[in-house]
């Protein structure tokens, strides 16, 4: 098996979003959300932090405010809910004056098989990974297309291209995100806001570990071509390639992040 890496690997950073404003939503915690907060402050973003966890959130800021000499803007935000959406959003412009690029991260995962699967699982898995997706779109466009400029990265899955067991609600929801980010991109187009994806297949962090059986891990491990999961960072990094201008041209993409062979 291939050598783990550290989710603190060395990256050199290049300025890549130097004097961009970010939000990310669900970036508490170690997952993709987090990694992608640090990797855009690292890249000279001014960043704010959105999540529904206050006291992993204040964590958060806190573990950035090496790059800004003091925590970043975080806003606790349940990203199901319209006004709280709507909150963040005027939040994140409140403090930065004007908002350059939206990582829409969250997302609720789960194993459940159809015939045993309720109404109530079904609505909230697709309702904070994809509905949510569609909220904070619909809060940030309008401002990315008055000022003719803007990036929005939304967080799919390879679940929203190849079949699993058990994850017939994500599955859906990620196929939707995808579906999704290629329509608006096309409603953005004209205005020089972008709209892409990315779809990692298996990211490992400490979080996803305690929700998910230690067999199915080793299973999805095992069709790594790589032999080991992805770091978060390294989903990260393809999101700040495409929430820069170096993707100037890229948008209703959906871009694989995964070495994961059929």
């Amino acid at each position: 098996m291939a050598e783990q890496r550290s989710e603190k690997m060395t990256m050199s950073a290049k300025g890549m979003l130097s004097g961009k404003t970010v939000l990310v939503t669900a970036a508490a915690g170690t997952g993709i959300g987090f990694a992608t907060a640090r990797r855009c402050a690292e890249e000279g973003a001014r960043v704010a932090l959105s999540d529904r966890h206050e006291r992993r959130l204040a964590e958060s800021a806190e573990a950035l405010a090496e790059y800004y000499g003091a925590p970043p803007p975080a806003i606790v935000c349940d990203v199901t809910q319209e006004e709280q959406v709507r909150a963040c959003v005027d939040a994140a412009i409140g403090a930065f004056g004007h908002l350059d690029v939206l990582v829409n991260n969250a997302g609720l995962g789960g194993y459940a098989k159809v015939v045993e699967m309720s109404d109530a699982q079904w609505h909230q898995v697709l309702d904070v990974t994809l509905t949510s997706t569609f909220r904070m779109t619909r809060a940030v466009l309008p401002h990315m297309l008055a000022r003719g400029r803007g990036a929005i990265v939304n967080n799919a899955s390879v679940l929203g291209w190849r079949a699993q067991e058990g994850q017939s609600h994500y599955a859906a929801a990620k196929a939707g995100v995808m579906a999704f980010t290629r329509c608006v991109a096309m409603e953005a187009a004209p205005s020089g806001v972008r709209v892409n994806a990315v779809a990692p297949s298996l990211a490992m962090h400490e979080f996803l570990s305690k929700v998910t059986p230690q067999g199915l891990l080793d299973e999805l491990v095992k069709r790594e071509a790589f032999g080991r999961a992805a770091e978060p960072a390294e989903i990260a990094n393809v999101i700040v390639f495409l929430a820069s201008d170096y993707a100037s041209y890229l948008t209703g993409e959906v871009i694989s992040v995964s070495s994961q062979h059929p």
